[in-house]
C-alpha cells in the first residue's frame, strides 16, 4: 500500500500461519483450501481473531467475515486495538490475496455453485478519510474480485466490501468509482440513502432491544424487530446486528430463531462451528 501514515505504534514480530488444509465437506480444487456449504446468514464477527483468518469461516460455510483495519506506515493492519497490529497481518495478506487466489478460474463465486457475494466488511478503526483512501487503492488493485459501483450502477463481483467503523459518507458518495460501500445505523434507515450505496444496516442489538433470550422474546419487542426488517428489507438494505448473545446454549439459540424468523440477513457469531450447525440442522 502506498497510503500515508496516519498512526505510529510500535509493530509485533511476524505472525507464523497456520497451514490451509482443515476438514470440510467440499474442497477447493488445487487450492488446498476446504469450503462449507455456504450460509447466506452467518457472519464472522471479529474472523481474524480465529487461528486461521478467513479459512475457518469458509470451511464453516460462512459468507460474511469482518476484518478491523488501522492504517499505520502506509500499510492497513488488522487488528482490533492498535498496540495489537502485526506487519505480517495486513488486510491483502489476510483476505484480498487469498480471495483472489480462491476466485481465479473459478468464475463468480468464492463457493462453487453459490451465486452470492461474499461480504468483506471493512471496520475501519483510524482516521475515516486517509484510511478509507488506502482501502480503496487496496481494492482497485482487487477490482476483478470487486463489486463496485460506476455511476450508479452496480456491478457485482465476488467479494462485496461494506465499509463500517470510521464512515467518511460524504467522500464515498462522491465517488464516482467506487470499490466499497456504506454500513449504515439504524438511524439512517428513514435517511433515503440508496441501496447502491448503502446496503447494509447495522447495529449494536443491546441499543434497540432488551431481550437476551431468556424466556419468551417480549412481544412488543418481536414486533419492533420484524418492523426494523421489514423497513430495511422494503429499501433494498440488508439487516445485521451486533453485540447479540453469543455464549453457547439455550440463550443464544433463541436469539438466533427469532433473528432468522425476522429475517435478519446476518447472524453475528464468534463460534463459527456453532452457527454452521444451527444453520445447517434448520
Amino acid at each position: 500500500m502506498r497510503g500515508r501514515t496516519i498512526v505510529g505504534a510500535a509493530l509485533a514480530a511476524a505472525t507464523l500461519f497456520a497451514g490451509l488444509a482443515t476438514p470440510a465437506s467440499a474442497t477447493s480444487p488445487g487450492r488446498g483450501v476446504d469450503l462449507g456449504e455456504p450460509h447466506d446468514a452467518a457472519h464472522a464477527h471479529n474472523d481474524y481473531e480465529h487461528e486461521r483468518p478467513l479459512y475457518d469461516a469458509l470451511s464453516h460455510g460462512f459468507t460474511s467475515v469482518e476484518a478491523d483495519v488501522w492504517l499505520v506506515d502506509g500499510e492497513l493492519l488488522v487488528a482490533h486495538d492498535l498496540v495489537d497490529v502485526d506487519p505480517g497481518r495486513t488486510l491483502e495478506s489476510l483476505y484480498l490475496d487469498p480471495l483472489q487466489d480462491l476466485t481465479r478460474g473459478r468464475g463468480r463465486s468464492v463457493y462453487p455453485g453459490w451465486d452470492g457475494s461474499l461480504q468483506l466488511l471493512i471496520d475501519i478503526k483510524s482516521e475515516g478519510e486517509t484510511t478509507y483512501a488506502a482501502v480503496h487503492e487496496a481494492l482497485a488493485e482487487h477490482a476483478r474480485l470487486m463489486t463496485r459501483s460506476v455511476h450508479g450502477r452496480v456491478k457485482t463481483g465476488p467479494v462485496t466490501a461494506v465499509i463500517s467503523g470510521n464512515r467518511p459518507l460524504e467522500t464515498m458518495r462522491a465517488q464516482p468509482v467506487r470499490y466499497a460501500f456504506y454500513d449504515g445505523r439504524s438511524t439512517d434507515l428513514g435517511s433515503g440513502l440508496p441501496a447502491n450505496l448503502m446496503p447494509l444496516v447495522s447495529d449494536n442489538w443491546t441499543k434497540l432491544f432488551t431481550w437476551q433470550g431468556v424466556g419468551p422474546m417480549p412481544a412488543a419487542e418481536r414486533e419492533r424487530l420484524h418492523a426494523f426488517v421489514g423497513q430495511a428489507h422494503a429499501t433494498g438494505y440488508r439487516v445485521r446486528f451486533w453485540a447479540t448473545p453469543d455464549q453457547p446454549g439455550a440463550a443464544r439459540e433463541a436469539v438466533w430463531s427469532e433473528l432468522a424468523a425476522a429475517g435478519v440477513d446476518h447472524i453475528n457469531t464468534d463460534d463459527l462451528a456453532s452457527l454452521d450447525a444451527y444453520l445447517t440442522s434448520h
